[in-house]
């Protein structure tokens, strides 16, 4: 207990102090992720977070306070190479499928399939997968991803200390720690974002780990429990794609259609939505903690997917504003050159005009008067 509460204060402050420390350095590597159209938001946090764990986690284990045993070790190692990963995207912007490939591996090598059997660890590899892509997908507003990430931490742990599987806790305490100390620095507005390294590394470690503490059990309820860990990040995937198809266009292409963007139409702040959110994800997890441990009957979880539908098909309807940028659609911007003013030769019967009306002079403002060699008559340049 008072190792938990070392370790969890330590990668709290560790995580805050290393944001703050990169925020310089990604700056200056342009390493930035735009929001608003207006504001840079440096992609350093994700690092913060991945350091301040893992540093954490295998001094615990090196000391012998709270060793990790072999199998958690290898989810750390896979982790961070997922996160490796997820940086490589924030710099050079590596397309969706081959995040999804690298990180379907990655989760390949560590499902129990003597747990699950391998149809079901197939399956469990492809959903650590989509949803840890899904996780990555809400980084897309301030503090929305850390803070769903913190919720669904905490309820995994528990699930992991109802199982007895005491280096899963501490780890996944320790992942939550950190994500607090990012959110100091993520909180509406942000000064930094988690970017794809922390957002794969958080959506990557939760899905695997709560793949371990269901293996072994009841196949239907598992499932069941899963999505309710998981229901924001299931209900933020499932509004773009519904989105996109129905607008046709690409699925892969980035867009002001996620779940925060919809609910600053409706007129809440970034706060706000930050919060509603954050709020929609604890009682998904509480729902799945409760099914997992007994307490509530698997049926339970039927009420978080029609609240995920009810929500899905509400914000649908909300009216998704697309920006032409560069993002958006970086094909069909119109180019235009512009000419300088000297340049540009006006109609004939304006210099007509020009010619037979002297302009009036006014007492107010002087004017200069230059002679252009296109125009015989006299224009007036105003001074700016």
């Amino acid at each position: 207990m008072l190792y938990g509460i070392v370790a969890a204060t330590t990668a709290l402050l560790l995580a805050a102090v290393l944001a703050a420390l990169l925020r310089a350095p990604a700056l200056r590597l342009a390493l930035l992720d735009r929001r608003q159209r207006q504001r840079r938001v440096p992609l350093s946090g994700g690092v913060a977070v991945v350091l301040a764990t893992c540093l954490v986690v295998v001094a615990g284990d090196r000391t012998g306070f709270a060793p990790l045993g072999e199998r958690m070790g290898a989810l750390l190692a896979a982790g961070a190479g997922v996160a490796a990963l997820g940086l490589v995207a924030d710099a050079w912007r590596l397309k969706t499928r081959f995040l999804l490939v690298g990180t379907a591996v990655a989760a390949a090598c560590v499902v129990p399939y003597g747990d699950t059997g391998v149809p079901a660890g197939v399956a469990a590899a492809g959903w650590i997968a989509c949803v840890t892509l899904a996780f990555r997908a809400l980084d897309h507003a301030d503090g929305v991803a850390g803070t769903v990430g913190v919720v669904t931490a905490f309820g995994v742990a528990a699930c992991a200390a109802a199982e007895v599987m005491d280096g899963l806790a501490v780890l996944l305490s320790v992942l939550a720690a950190a994500l607090t100390g990012f959110l100091m620095h993520n909180w509406p507005p942000a000064r930094v974002a988690l970017g794809g390294c922390g957002a794969m590394f958080t959506g990557f470690l939760l899905a695997a780990a709560a793949v371990t503490t269901r293996a072994g059990q009841d196949a239907v309820t598992g499932a069941g429990v899963l999505f309710a860990l998981t229901a924001v990040a299931v209900a933020d995937a499932a509004l773009v794609v519904l989105t996109r198809r129905t607008a046709g266009r690409p699925l892969l292409r980035r867009g002001p259609d996620h779940l925060a963007h919809r609910l600053r139409r409706l007129g809440l702040t970034p706060a706000g939505v930050t919060v509603g959110v954050g709020t929609a994800a604890f009682a998904g997890v509480l729902v799945g903690t409760l099914v997992h441990t007994g307490v509530l009957g698997a049926g339970a979880v039927l009420w978080v997917a029609g609240g995920v539908v009810v929500v899905v098909l509400v914000l649908w309807r909300v009216r998704a504003r697309v920006r032409v940028s560069h993002e958006v659609m970086p094909s069909h911007r119109p180019r235009t050159r512009r000419q300088p003013v000297g340049l540009v030769r006006p109609p004939r019967e304006s210099v007509e005009s020009a010619q037979s009306v002297e302009p009036a002079k006014s007492p107010l403002r002087a004017s200069r008067r230059t002679e252009s060699p296109q125009v015989s008559g006299s224009l007036r340049v105003r001074n700016r």
